[in-house]
This record gives structure tokens, sequence and C-alpha cells, in this order.
């Protein structure tokens, strides 16, 4: 096919299942490079613009509507380079996610390698005696609760910090990671998943889903990538990504 065919914004509307407005939408925001005009006033399409939309549609199923617009519209504009860089930019962010999910991960199994000690008595413990407990100094404990790791209560007398069992289990999990040289930026999304999901098994099941739906998504944008690669080269054998594609200039007049 060639960019000589000409399509009207019903015929890309049928193409994405979309209404022939959004085509238009999509034009006016740069997802679509300009559209040529008739003399009347309505906008002619054609393969390049048809190649923009299939490549839009398959960059916003991996990297999200925001991200896959702002691909489409740096290269409109001419900068091939910048679209490239959203590109390698969401695949690194993909990246970060994935890393910090295997850290959580490991994190899981090497808090079910360590057995809970039992607690010296039940109710809440004092700070010195959950220092005893872990084997720390009272100072880490303080810096971990500083770093937003713990959350102690306060004695409403005395105001001395009470650790409840929650908090012991997490100053217990917070000392194994810091042992194993994690650092607090990877601890702390494994406390907050453990807290949301209340047992490490959920939590562990969570992770699970979720490195489910991280490789779903890499597959995805894999997917939409390609289509990238495939509208580029349609660009640049049409010589026209950020030209109309062909007939008469014209005035707007709101028809097409």
């Amino acid at each position: 096919m060639t960019n000589d065919r000409r399509l009207r914004p019903v015929d890309l509307a049928r193409l994405a299942g979309v209404s022939a407005q959004q085509i238009r939408n999509y034009e006016d925001a740069g997802v679509l490079p300009p559209a040529a005009r008739t003399a009347s006033g309505y906008r002619v399409f054609g393969e390049v613009h048809r190649g923009a939309l299939l490549a839009y549609r398959a960059l916003m199923r991996g990297y999200g509507p925001v991200t896959a617009a702002g691909i489409m519209r740096t290269l409109h504009a001419g900068d091939v380079p910048g679209a490239l860089a959203l590109v390698d930019a969401a695949h690194a962010a993909l990246h970060e996610e994935r890393v910090s999910l295997r850290a959580a991960s490991e994190a899981l199994e090497l808090l079910a390698l360590e057995p809970p000690a039992p607690l010296p008595r039940s109710g809440g413990l004092r700070i010195g005696e959950v220092a005893v407990l872990l084997g720390v100094r009272t100072s880490a404990l303080r810096v971990w609760e500083g770093a937003g790791l713990l959350t102690p209560g306060r004695e409403r007398a005395t105001g001395y910090r009470v650790y409840e069992p929650a908090d012991v289990r997490d100053a217990r999990l917070v000392h194994t990671l810091r042992r194993s040289h994690y650092l607090f930026d990877q601890i702390r999304p494994v406390l907050e998943g453990l807290r949301r999901e209340g047992s490490s098994a959920a939590l562990r099941a969570a992770v699970a889903a979720r490195g489910q739906a991280l490789t779903a998504r890499s597959r995805v944008m894999i997917e939409g990538a390609g289509a990238l690669h495939t509208y580029l080269d349609l660009c640049s054998a049409a010589g026209a990504a950020t030209e109309p594609a062909g007939g008469s200039a014209g005035g707007e007049n709101g028809h097409g």
C-alpha cells in the first residue's frame, strides 16, 4: 500500500473501533500527523495516518495513553530520538518495578528462614525489650523508626514507645533484611505490602500476581514497540512523518 490512498475519518474510526470525532481529536493532539484538507475543508488521511493510528493504539495498550500520546507527539514534531527516549524511559521504569518486586520476593524468603522468637510477655514491649529480643541497639530501632519503617505506639501517660506484636514482626523483618544489605527504600515496600495484605503468605501471593502482570505488560510493550518500528519504517519510506499525506490545502470549516 502507498500513501496515495485516501482515507476518511470514518475509515480510520472503523479500523480502531472509535468515533470519527476521536480520530479528529487524535490529529488535533498530534497523535496523528497533520492531515491535508480539501478545498472545502475536509480532512484527507492516508496510509501514514493509518500506520500512526495502529502504532498509537498498540503503544497505548502497553505504555498507557499518556506516554503513548507523548511518544507520537514527539515523533510528529520531528524529534525521533526524543520519542525513542520516552520508550526507553518506560522500559527503564518497568525494569525498576521488576527489581523492586524481586527484592520483595527475596525478602519474604529470608523472613521465612528466620523463625520468630517468642515474645517475653504478652502485650506491648518497650524499646529496650525489643532491642534485646532482636540483638540490636535501641539506637538502630530509633533510626528505623525515623526512616518510617517502624511506627510503634506511645503510652499516653509516659510517652514511652510500645511495640505491639505487629511492630515486633516489622522490626524483626527490618533486622533480617538489613543483615542482608537491603536498603531502606527496598525494605519499605515489603513492609507496606505485608501490612496491606495481612500476612506473608498473602503478600507472597500478591507478589506472584504482580510478577505475572509485569510479564504480561512487558510482552504488550514489546508488541507496541514493534508497531512503532513499523510506523517509523513507513514514515521513512513515505518521507512524511511530519508532513500532510497529500491533497490540496484548504481552510478549516469544521467539515472533516
